[in-house]
C-alpha cells in the first residue's frame, strides 16, 4: 500500500475559525495542511502569508505545513516562510530566476524543498535539480482560485512524473492540486500521485455545525485510496 497524504488546503477553510478547522480537519484524519500563498502578482488573487503559519503553530498545530508559493519573485519571502514553521515550500520554476538557488535557499532554511507545475509548464525543469527536490506538485488546475474542475491531460502528466521519480531512485513525494474529489481521488492515485491536495473537496463538503463534520469525507477518500492501493 503507498504512503498515501490527504493535504486539505486551508484556502477554503472558515478563516474566522482557522485554528479550530485544522485541528479538526487533522483529528478526522488528514496528514499535512496546504497553504497557498498568493500575491496578486503571479497570480490573480491575494491570500496569506507567514504570520498566519505561525499563528497556526503557535495554536499548536504539529502537522506538517505544506506551503505553496504563488508568488514572484520567491526567495525573499522563502526565509520568512521557514522560520514561520513550514516543512515543505514548493514554488513555480516561472517564478524563480535560479531554480537552483531557490532551492537550496529551501534545503538551507531548513525546510523540505519543491517545484510546482502548471498545467502547460514542461517536466523539463526537472533535468538538472532532482537531487534538491523533496516534493514534485502537479497543479491540474489553472492557480489562482480554489472550486475549479480537475483537468484530465493532468493524468498523464502525472504517471510521466512518476517515471522520473521511479528512475531517480531519490526520495520524491509527487502532489496534486485541483480539483481533487471523492470521485476522481482513485484514479488520480493509479496514474502515480501519493499527496493529494483539496480544498472545497473537503472544507466544502461538510456541515458547519457538526464537530465531527470531517470525518465521513476524509474516510471516503481513504476508501478510493485504498481501492486504488490495492490495484
Amino acid at each position: 500500500m503507498p504512503d498515501y497524504q490527504i493535504a486539505p488546503s486551508i484556502l477554503s477553510a472558515d478563516f474566522a475559525r482557522l485554528g479550530e478547522e485544522v485541528d479538526n480537519v487533522l483529528a478526522s484524519g488528514a496528514d499535512i495542511v496546504h497553504f497557498d500563498v498568493m500575491d496578486n502578482h503571479y497570480v490573480p488573487n491575494l491570500t496569506i502569508g507567514p504570520l498566519v503559519c505561525e499563528a497556526l503553530r503557535k495554536h499548536g498545530v504539529e502537522a506538517p505545513i505544506d506551503v505553496h508559493l504563488m508568488v514572484k519573485p520567491v526567495d525573499r519571502i522563502i526565509p520568512d516562510f521557514a522560520s514561520a514553521g513550514a516543512s515543505y515550500i514548493t514554488f513555480h520554476p516561472e517564478a524563480s530566476e535560479h531554480i537552483d538557488r531557490s532551492l537550496s535557499l529551501i534545503r538551507d532554511s531548513g525546510c523540505k524543498a519543491g517545484l510546482v507545475f502548471n498545467p502547460a509548464t514542461p517536466l523539463s525543469y526537472l533535468d538538472h535539480v532532482l537531487d534538491k527536490i523533496d516534493m514534485i506538485l502537479l497543479m491540474s488546475v489553472n492557480p489562482g482560485f480554489g472550486g475549479q474542475s480537475f483537468i484530465p491531460a493532468t493524468l498523464d502528466k502525472l504517471r510521466n512524473a512518476r517515471r522520473r521519480i521511479d528512475d531517480s531512485g531519490f526520495d520524491i513525494r509527487l502532489e496534486i492540486d485541483g480539483g481533487v474529489k471523492v470521485d476522481n481521488i482513485a484514479e488520480i492515485a493509479a496514474a502515480g500521485a501519493d499527496t493529494f491536495v483539496s480544498g472545497s473537496g473537503i472544507f466544502g463538503c461538510a456541515e458547519a455545525d457538526d464537530p465531527n463534520r470531517y470525518d465521513s469525507i476524509l474516510k471516503q477518500f481513504r476508501g478510493q485510496l485504498e481501492r486504488a492501493g490495492s490495484i
